[in-house]
């Protein structure tokens, strides 16, 4: 089967480019012999975006690529999910490793106080104290609280991102504010 040269679409302006995109989930692996895989999430919408009909892309061979969701489950905290003209393990396994995004401009708005992982890439983090400790590399999200990896002249830190370390985030200025615990940056000795 695999999938056709119907659904592969070129950038265009009908399809934002890849990096305009916002990730929503991994391919972990294949799950079963009928073309089903292993989809770990990053997004807490999970139910929605990989609902039976719901589309979201993959970039492959330089080409965004149209997967329509034909059936999911969550299953041990990620989601399995079959594809339309995805029916064997093979089809399955050639898409390991790919992430799944959807346009910008299909996100839910958020209630104040809450933001999107993407959005904290790229933020400047410094303490209360006014010293800057780096930028935002990559948001680490599993079990518990996501991580921000965070990367300055103290070489790298991981930041919890919970309140009581994150004091305050302002996107339009892209800076985010820690009171870190003892311990937590590196004196850079």
């Amino acid at each position: 089967m695999g999938l056709t040269q119907s659904h592969i679409h070129p950038l265009t302006e009908m399809h934002a480019d890849w990096s305009s995109m916002v990730t929503v989930g991994r391919i972990v692996r294949p799950h079963g012999h009928r073309g089903q895989v292993v989809v770990a999430s990053e997004t807490d919408f999970g139910a929605e975006r990989f609902a039976a009909g719901a589309a979201v892309f993959a970039l492959r061979a330089g080409q965004i690529e149209e997967l329509r969701v034909t059936a999911s489950r969550e299953f041990q905290g990620r989601w399995v999910v079959g594809f339309d003209r995805v029916a064997t393990m093979n089809e399955a396994e050639a898409l390991r490793g790919h992430e799944l995004r959807i346009a910008a401009s299909d996100l839910h708005p958020l209630d104040a106080g809450t933001f999107y992982l993407h959005d904290l890439v790229g933020c400047r983090v410094e303490t209360v104290a006014g010293e800057v400790v780096g930028l935002v590399e990559y948001v680490h999200v599993g079990p518990g609280s996501p991580i921000l990896d965070v990367r300055g002249a103290k070489g790298e830190v991981m930041v919890p991102f919970v309140d009581a370390i994150c004091r305050r985030v302002d996107l339009p200025s892209r800076v985010i504010v820690i009171d870190p615990p003892e311990g937590l940056i590196a004196d850079g000795r």
